[in-house]
């Protein structure tokens, strides 16, 4: 992320019903804010980067779009402030 550019990144941590990571991957990699989007183990089931145009258009991503697939029942969403690589 450039200094000075209006674009928001973040990671978006999910915990997803058991045996549907699969099937919700595949749903996420539609949208056209995903950058990432892998299973993980561990506390979570799977992590998205994503990039919006602001913080606005971020809202309505994971109110409208996320929150619409209905296998995903906890979120966690961490900004990035600056990236290295």
């Amino acid at each position: 992320m450039k200094r000075g550019t209006m674009t928001v990144k973040a990671y978006i941590l999910m915990n997803v019903k058991t045996g549907t990571e699969d099937e919700v991957c595949k749903e996420l990699v539609k949208f056209e804010e995903m950058e990432e989007v892998a299973t993980i183990y561990g506390e979570y089931d799977a992590v998205a980067k994503v990039h919006a145009k602001d913080m606005d258009h971020l809202d309505r991503f994971i109110i409208e779009k996320l929150r619409g697939i209905p296998n995903i029942f906890l979120t966690a969403t961490m900004l990035i402030a600056k990236e290295y690589k």
